[in-house]
């Protein structure tokens, strides 16, 4: 066979001109299509416009795909919430209201990473670059959880951070999954995902002994009283759930 028809045959199953991001593309519209679980390693390859054995040249299996689209979005989620929180600006609680917005809002404009960062039920333990990932983005909200539990007020036991970044988690989750996501299933309420989120927020930091009320533009009154100071002692550990395995 000549070299030239051997060119023609490459050029016909590289013909996206990049085939590891066609491929990539394809299993993100297959996602938000069918969900994380929903389509094949062949259909993967069908959307993409390739023969089935062609996404092997770039990944092992549907599960190595499947992370390339997680760790991806991951970072992308890392970076808005990074934006949101803005290191604390202006004040803690305002920038913690902005990073549960930002949360909501990457759930339901990024469906399909969404879906591949937390429903996919990749084994994230087993991928250390998928794990850092996640647990980068997981760090800004620890890093907001460590900022609200050093504004406890006097007499007031401090909550561990990580507790409290695992909680508020699990209720920012809990609303994205339930009511923040842009699919047809989404229950009807009245009240946005974003002002149930924060009234969820609001009540938990109460039920600390948390001050939560504060005039509009000013900063929370325990923040003026009392400067935000590191936790004491070692980190509880990696997160997790979804964002890590408990050694």
């Amino acid at each position: 066979m000549s070299w030239r028809k051997e060119q023609r045959r490459a050029e016909r199953g590289y013909h996206h001109g990049n085939l590891k991001e066609a491929l990539l593309q394809a299993a993100l519209g297959l996602i938000a299509e069918k969900g994380a679980a929903g389509f094949t390693f062949a259909d993967a390859a069908r959307m993409a416009g390739v023969s089935p054995a062609a996404p092997y040249r770039h990944f092992r299996d549907r599960d190595e795909l499947l992370s390339s689209i997680a760790q991806r979005g991951f970072e992308q989620f890392e970076v808005v919430l990074t934006n949101a929180w803005d290191d604390g600006r202006p004040d803690t609680v305002t920038a913690f209201e902005r990073v549960g917005k930002a949360y909501l809002a990457f759930a339901r404009e990024e469906p399909a990473f969404y879906s591949a960062m937390f429903e996919s039920g990749l084994p994230i333990d087993l991928n250390p670059t998928l794990l850092a990932a996640s647990e980068r983005a997981f760090g800004i909200i620890r890093a907001a959880a460590e900022r609200l539990a050093a504004m406890a007020p006097p007499g007031t036991p401090r909550p561990p951070a990580m507790m409290m970044a695992l909680h508020i988690w699990s209720m920012s989750h809990g609303v994205a999954s339930l009511f923040g996501r842009g699919d047809a299933a989404r229950r009807k309420l009245p009240m946005s995902p974003e002002d149930l989120l924060e009234a969820q927020v609001l009540i938990y930091l109460r039920g600390l002994g948390f001050l939560t009320d504060r005039p509009a533009g000013q900063k929370t009154p325990t923040e003026d009283q009392k400067p935000a100071v590191p936790l004491s002692g070692p980190p509880s550990g990696p997160p997790s759930g979804p964002w890590g395995t408990p050694k």
